[in-house]
């Protein structure tokens, strides 16, 4: 369930203006929420999109309610709260596509739509693009005046589109309906064409601090000792999405593989944990993604010793591990770390070519033992 503005995290002057505009009647037709991965931009957009169409229309703040909120209780608020599990509904039309005739799966794009005048466009599996029939789909709509609300909605959850789409799309921001508003959620703004951000008002969402991040997981996250609750705060790099979200059992064990490749490649000796470890990274889907993750925690380690070289270690992610990645960083030197970077690349390689990832990643080791 979606709750009220005052319980989204951080950014507090980005949303409180965004609040603004909406009880002002002054929100941009075409909006850019760009931010990070898990710093809340699509909670966010439903956020406004809530704010926009519900039905009581609540105002608050200080100066004579100039602030915008949303009832969460009305049947519009309810009906477009429903989008909110993004996964599930994309899993959904997923599988009702997949239950079509082959004629017709072709034509058929992945959209979400809780309500009638919020249309939800995510990437279209499998490639993951924001594709020309979702745009079409987009204008067909668009510009029919809304029935069951106030105004019209389209969020677009990436900016990956379609060469073919991103043109079509223009045509809609460069003359948007009155009652109508698109929300282009970015990582980076820079992914978007220069001709689509040049027609949107862009509003950008930094980081959190650690610390607050910290906060947040002791409040929501109990169950995590606070060493694991240091270590996901900084991990997530600020956003508080993928804090919460974060699998820390998971990442535990990826990383201590990840470890015991770094301790074979920079200690000689005995390389028998390494060949036990690395015979369990099996072929196919379920030994590709723990490859992925094992070799993902490797570069966030391989960071930390190299921010530990530059004498910055107050910005290192995996503080558990402070004093053996200081062992480290004295062991090896920035020739070393770029030739490791340099194997991840390989062992990726090798993987999209379907090589034998166990001996991938004893070939790996060997490669940095022998580099010192």
């Amino acid at each position: 369930m979606i709750v009220g503005f005052d319980r989204f995290l951080g950014n507090a002057v980005q949303v409180e203006g965004l609040r603004r505009a909406i009880a002002a009647g002054r929100l941009p037709h075409s909006l850019i929420l760009a931010g990070p991965r898990g710093s809340g931009k699509y909670t966010l957009a439903l956020m406004v999109t809530m704010a926009l169409l519900c039905e009581r229309q609540p105002r608050v703040g200080s100066s004579g309610g100039d602030l915008a909120d949303f009832c969460g209780v009305c049947r519009n608020c309810t009906r477009i709260a429903e989008s909110a599990d993004l996964k599930t509904r994309v899993a959904d039309a997923l599988a009702a596509r997949e239950e079509m005739r082959d004629a017709d799966k072709k034509d058929t794009r992945i959209l979400v739509q809780t309500h009638p005048s919020v249309l939800v466009i995510p990437p279209d599996p499998p490639q993951l693009l924001i594709k020309l029939g979702q745009v079409r789909t987009l204008i067909g709509s668009i510009y029919r005046a809304p029935v069951e609300a106030p105004r019209s909605v389209a969020i677009f959850t990436a900016a990956t589109f379609m060469k073919e789409a991103a043109n079509s799309l223009l045509k809609v921001l460069e003359e948007p309906p009155a009652h109508a508003h698109i929300v282009l959620l970015a990582e980076h703004v820079g992914e978007l064409l220069p001709t689509i951000r040049s027609r949107c008002a862009v509003t950008r969402l930094g980081a959190l601090p650690a610390e607050e991040l910290e906060h947040l997981l002791a409040e929501r996250r109990p169950e995590w000792k606070p060493q694991q609750r240091a270590l996901v705060a900084r991990l997530a790099q600020g956003a508080a999405g993928r804090a919460l979200g974060f699998d820390v059992e998971a990442y535990m064990a990826a990383r201590a593989d990840a470890m015991v490749l770094l301790r074979s490649a920079t200690d000689a000796g005995d390389h028998t944990a390494l060949f036990k470890m690395t015979e369990t990274y099996r072929a196919g889907a379920e030994g590709q993604a723990k490859t992925t993750a094992m070799l993902q925690a490797l570069a966030g380690l391989l960071e930390d010793i190299l921010l530990l070289q530059s004498g910055v270690g107050e910005r290192v992610q995996n503080v558990d591990l402070i004093r053996e990645l200081e062992r480290l960083a004295q062991a090896v030197d920035f020739r070393w770390i770029e030739n490791a970077v340099r194997g991840l690349d390989g062992v990726y390689t090798g993987m999209r070519r379907n090589l034998l990832r166990s001996l991938a990643l004893d070939s790996f080791a060997e490669s940095l033992a022998g580099s010192r």
